[in-house]
């Protein structure tokens, strides 16, 4: 779990919440308004016992059946007043704060693309989802309903207050005697509480994480018949997440019982001291009713305080957490201060201020003494990457071969910027990788990767996901350069839906459809992490025709595992630890380097310098 998810334990709830007015400003007078409503309906609730009061001093008293019928008639219209007036409320609030939740989860979404690969690759996706659903979905009900009953309840009280104040002021007094004990006991209340609204909500974002890789990875843990296991970490977790809840309903049961009970004691010495003011003639029957009656009032708004304080609470945690993702910095569209500008003039010509100062030196692309290491690594360690020196010419391909954990996957993924370098450059037909925007680079340089990711739309988006505004000709070009002919068998062509993560087509179709999205846009740089690896002898051959046609005219630059599709480039450049420590064509480096000659065969262990001649003999004869 990412170091972000520590426990607060300075946070003000009022400065997390408040951080939400930019998207509540919009709808700030709908709100106001709702909130007025609320309040009014909520005061027309304190006339009733004003009217008690005239009904038992009054008709009552006077023994007035047509003054009684009129009381009940005035009572009957407060309640339908007050009713219609809440209703109202709900409608004035509905629609505004579905748009605020629906904007904080846009702006998540948003937010989330953004987001350096670092960051996805330290957070749990499922820790996401709980923000991006449960949270906001907290945040929503907050505004809705704890928010406007705070004020609502608070203005309650003081006008309930001022009222009883105004019918006996010691009886007011006896009434307001627990107001401080109850302050303490909502302050320890709210400590408490909010470290364990954040573990709750924490928890939860594991268990969906755990759910999610479930359903995901079906096939291993059927493949594998680990149901049981994972069924017991799922019940592990969720064990867990039923103790926090539980923590939490003890927490909400004693402070509830707490307010509960006071206030009652207070009411009960009240009831006791006004009977006697009554028995001795100081108090009329009618106004110790009405006293009794808007204490009775009071005692919702002031029972609800630990109810609203504990929705309060989560909804803060909530608020966090979701600036938590919220406060992470976004890649920047450049690298280097200054640039975006000169990026943009030099994107609308097509051409480089770096290009046309470096001339042929620095067309195609070029790594000019790389170095890497991840962002979470130690300073002082040694880098994934270091010195990489290496030129890609224009329209050549170059094959990156190394064994299992050199850095060819983590070296092709910088020249998307997936990954910031740590020292170095790479330049792009002789302009900086760092200059260019962004969006402008990804256009520049397409990407195929080795694992294959579709998603849940048809074959066609999928594709056409690689260039934008690319239509029908191109697709099927891609298509037709991928091998991916089998799409017209499926049930709507290229119209059919592959589902979530692809996972209704065999990994080979997958692969070919990656291609094609990698090259349906004619990248002038394209970059391919051993694409063909799912692929059957038959079809490789296929794919590597078609696929030699479009390297023709493309820089690229492609990891490669196997002979066939060392095959595919004019040369090879081989990573070792982190460096390029030869380069040349695939027969110069059979013959004089012992490690491509090893990687290339499949032994395992490097070969003898005979064995490399054999080796390199036989490839010369695979090739004539």
């Amino acid at each position: 779990m990412p170091e972000t998810l520590a426990e607060p334990t300075d946070r003000s709830a009022v400065r997390s919440l408040l951080r939400l007015w930019p998207y509540v400003r919009p709808v700030r007078a709908r709100w106001f308004a709702a909130a007025f409503v609320a309040v009014l309906a909520s005061c027309l609730g304190l006339v009733i016992p004003l009217i008690l009061k005239w009904m038992v001093d009054g008709p009552v008293a006077d023994r007035d059946p047509g003054g009684v019928w009129l009381g009940a008639l005035y009572l009957l219209l407060l309640g339908l007043a007050e009713a219609g007036l809440f209703g109202l409320r709900r409608w004035l609030v509905a629609r505004p704060l579905a748009g605020v939740e629906a904007s904080l989860r846009a702006d998540l979404y948003r937010h989330l693309q953004r987001l350096p690969v670092a960051f996805h690759d330290r957070w749990p996706s499922g820790q996401l989802l709980s923000r991006g659903t449960t949270d906001l979905m907290l945040l929503r009900m907050f505004l809705a309903f704890p928010l406007t009953f705070l004020l609502v309840n608070a203005t309650t009280i003081l006008v309930g207050f001022i009222i009883l104040f105004a019918q006996q002021w010691t009886l007011g007094l006896v009434l307001l005697a627990p107001a401080v004990p109850l302050m303490v006991l909502c302050s320890l209340f709210e400590t408490k509480y909010s470290l364990v609204a954040r573990k709750a909500q924490d928890q939860v974002g594991d268990l969906t994480t755990v759910v999610e890789e479930s359903v995901l990875g079906i096939r291993i843990v059927k493949g594998f018949g680990r149901n049981r296991s994972q069924a017991q970490a799922f019940r592990a977790l969720a064990q867990r997440l039923r103790g926090t809840e539980l923590h939490k309903a003890r927490l909400l049961a004693w402070i509830w019982a707490l307010i509960t009970v006071i206030p009652e004691l207070a009411i009960g010495a009240a009831l006791v001291l006004g009977t006697i003011e009554v028995a001795d003639g100081g108090l009329s029957a009618g106004t110790l009713v009405a006293f009794l009656s808007t204490a009775l009032a009071l005692r919702w708004p002031v029972e609800s305080i630990g109810f609203l304080l504990a929705m309060s609470q989560e909804s803060a945690t909530a608020a966090d957490r979701y600036f938590e993702v919220m406060d992470v910095a976004e890649e920047p569209s450049t690298a280097k201060d200054g640039a975006k500008d000169g990026a943009k003039d030099r994107a609308r010509d097509g051409t480089s201020d770096g290009a046309r100062a470096g001339g042929d030196a620095e067309a195609g692309l070029v790594f000019d003494g790389v170095e890497f290491r991840y962002p979470d690594a130690d300073p002082d360690s040694v880098p994934v990457l270091a010195r990489i020196d290496l030129r890609v010419r224009p329209g050549e391909t170059m094959a990156l071969v190394g064994a299992t954990g050199s850095g060819k996957t983590t070296l092709t993924a910088l020249v998307p910027r997936l990954h910031d370098l740590t020292g170095g450059r790479i330049l792009l037909d002789g302009e900086d990788i760092a200059d260019l925007e962004r969006s402008r680079l990804r256009e520049l340089v397409s990407v195929a990767f080795e694992e294959p990711t579709l998603f849940s739309a048809t074959v066609g988006e999928n594709v056409l996901m690689g260039a934008e505004g690319a239509g029908e000709e191109e697709l099927r070009r891609a298509l037709s350069v991928a091998q991916a002919d089998f799409v017209d068998d499926l049930p709507h062509g290229v119209d059919t839906q592959v589902g979530e993560q692809g996972l209704s087509l065999s990994g080979g179709q997958r692969q070919r459809l990656a291609l094609a999205r990698a090259v349906v846009g004619r990248p002038r740089f394209l970059i391919l992490d051993d694409p063909l690896s799912a692929l059957d002898v038959h079809t490789e051959a296929l794919v590597e025709a078609a696929l030699r046609r479009v390297l023709e005219g493309t820089t690229a630059l492609v990891v490669a595992h196997r002979p066939s599709t060392v095959m595919l480039a004019d040369r090879v450049a081989l990573l070792s630890d982190g460096r390029i420590s030869a380069v040349g064509t695939h027969q110069e480096l059979l013959r004089t380097h012992t490690e491509y000659a090893w990687l290339m065969s499949g032994a395992q262990s490097p070969r003898s310098a005979d064995e490399r001649t054999a080796v390199a003999t036989a490839e010369e004869g695979s090739t004539l």
